[in-house]
């Protein structure tokens, strides 16, 4: 499939959602690994090319400075960390040979590395690969978006990241070439599987520092520690390849010579290229979905990404429409989300009613749900909502004028085109604008603040409800929202409860009762499921509820 045909036609009804989700395709049950993950032994290569779609463009392949999905997904192929995820989201040893030494207090940890991890180029991965990386994503002059990870976790990370300290000193060392020594702020329990996470890779110091800027733009301009090689990629890319890298240590395990990937942002599409047989896995959603449940090849996959509305307070250091409350709480009140699930999703996305998703993680004493216990937030109300419409327009003098950023994929809009008149509808003196710009434009204007409501996705980097809870901080969060309780709860659950399981979690669901619906910082919308149809032959790939989305080493179809 290195040209793909456009020319089939189906006459069926188009309703999408939104696609920033990727398609990465497989059926989770047809795993090509044993239960620890390294592969079943055999060497036989499939030289069939998988054909596989994501749903956007890859903004960037620079480590430390993305947060899209496709993008996480390519570096957690291309690159790879201390750790993985086996088929059973388990934390496996990858570069780090076993899994860390820990101290007693919690606050140490010493990790051996391999000694024939190499990248591309034939240089050997080293500690201080690790150690350049890490400083890289503290330093706050480089605008890392997961640069909040260090705080609270590495040793001298809090005043690094609030730039009180050089990120020199961030209380990471390499004791030797294949000796790590990470020292902590304090215990962190969650913090192996973060390293499992992308920003958590290592980098090239020579090949980064010789690139410049250019480092991650392109696939000349990549070199790979991973399983597979990046071809014909570059920032504005709307297919690329992913080959098999002749330096992976593991690459006897690789399934896979060739995996080709074409962006597809139109659902008719992506069903007519299934049909003729230029794509082997087709992510559907709307008619397509529902059309489509009864074939053999269907399947619907739940996951633990949450969709929500993002208010942002501030727009250019100016306080935004949505620095009012009352405005945010007639948003929050006035969404049907199970219209928008059933309607326009179709794909077995649920609507959710908090931030945290259902059967993502227990309580540690009772092992009760997180969703279920702590009860659904903000449900759908309309006279609720334009009673505070009206409180809006008082304190604001008028009518309500909103804008909505929106991606430029058919389902994206499809999903801004929803929220655009339901809101219009359930709120009378309220107006939105639509704004449709590209996936890097739209990034762009999200980290500039230079918006004002946005659909985003936000899935969660490791197995804790702090993986969602934690940006939303004064600190961290890129909405302007601010709130010195939520905070201290945040705080409290961090440190003063660290030790205390129980009442760690009852300080969690105390903050995300007030992110949702105390102060209605953000609406969630739903959690997303992904249907779509797999062609039979396909085999291997394996999904995560946490970090990347898929791993592709074991990934192939049959000839």
């Amino acid at each position: 499939m290195e040209r793909m045909k456009r020319g089939v036609k189906k006459s069926l009804t188009l309703m999408t959602t939104l696609l920033l989700l990727a398609a990465c395709g497989g059926n989770a049950g047809k795993s090509a690994t044993d239960d620890s993950g390294k592969g079943n032994g055999t060497e036989q290569k499939s030289t069939r090319v998988l054909n596989l779609m994501e749903a956007s463009e890859i903004g960037s392949m620079d480590t430390i400075f993305t947060q899209d999905e496709p993008s996480v997904n390519a570096q957690s192929n291309v690159f790879e960390g201390l750790y993985q995820l086996d088929e059973k989201d388990k934390i496996i040893p990858a570069v780090a040979k076993e899994l860390p030494e820990i101290s007693e207090d919690g606050k140490t940890y010493t990790i051996k590395l391999r000694d024939d991890a190499k990248w591309s180029n034939g240089d050997k991965v080293t500690a201080k690969d690790f150690v350049f990386a890490w400083k890289k994503m503290a330093d706050p002059k480089n605008q890392a978006n997961y640069f909040f990870l260090m705080d609270g976790t590495i040793l001298n990370g809090t005043e690094i990241v609030n730039e009180e300290k050089s990120a020199d000193e961030l209380g990471v060392k390499a004791l030797d070439d294949y000796t790590l020594e990470i020292q902590m702020e304090k215990p962190v329990p969650y913090f192996t599987s973060l390293l499992a996470f992308s920003p958590f890779f290592p980098q090239n110091e020579k090949f980064v520092t010789e690139k410049g800027k250019a480092y991650g733009t392109s696939s000349e301009n990549i070199v790979s520690n991973g399983p597979f090689l990046m071809e014909n990629w570059d920032q504005s890319s709307m297919s690329w390849d992913l080959v098999q890298n002749p330096e992976y240590y593991d690459a006897d395990k690789v399934k896979s010579e060739k995996i080709h990937f074409e962006v597809l942002k139109e659902t008719n599409t992506v069903f007519n290229l299934y049909e003729s047989g230029e794509l082997d896995v087709a992510v559907l959603t709307g008619d397509f979905a529902k059309q489509n449940k009864d074939n053999p090849d269907y399947e619907a996959i739940q996951r633990s990404k949450v969709y929500s509305l993002r208010m942002n307070q501030k727009r250019n250091d100016k306080p935004s429409i949505f620095a009012n409350e009352n405005v945010r709480k007639a948003i929050s009140y006035a969404l049907d989300k199970e219209s928008l699930v059933d309607n326009i999703l179709a794909d077995g996305s649920t609507a959710i009613y908090g931030y945290i998703p259902k059967d993502f993680v227990s309580n540690p004493e009772t092992g009760e749900d997180f969703r279920k216990e702590a009860g659904e937030l903000v449900k759908t109300d309309e006279k609720l909502a334009n009673e505070y419409l009206d409180k809006a327009k008082k304190e604001l003098n008028g009518d309500v004028t909103i804008e909505l950023l929106s991606k430029d994929g058919d389902g994206d809009k499809k999903v801004a085109e929803f929220i655009q008149g339901q809101l219009e509808d359930a709120l009378p003196g309220l107006k939105v604008n639509v704004k449709t710009v590209p996936l890097n434009n739209s990034i762009e204007l999200m980290k500039k603040g230079d918006y004002e409501l946005s659909v985003s996705m936000w899935g969660p980097d490791y197995q804790d409800p702090m993986t969602f809870l934690e940006s939303s901080v004064s600190s961290k969060n890129k909405t302007s929202y601010r709130s010195e309780k939520y905070d201290q709860l945040i705080d409290d659950a961090s440190n003063k409860y660290a030790n205390d399981p129980e009442k760690r979690w009852e300080t969690l669901i105390a903050a995300e009762k007030v992110l949702v619906e105390e102060d209605a910082a953000l609406v969630p919308l739903y959690q997303q499921a992904r249907g779509q149809l797999v062609r039979p032959g396909v085999e291997g790939i394996q999904y995560h509820n946490f970090g990347a989305t898929c791993t592709y080493k074991y990934a192939y179809i049959s000839e």
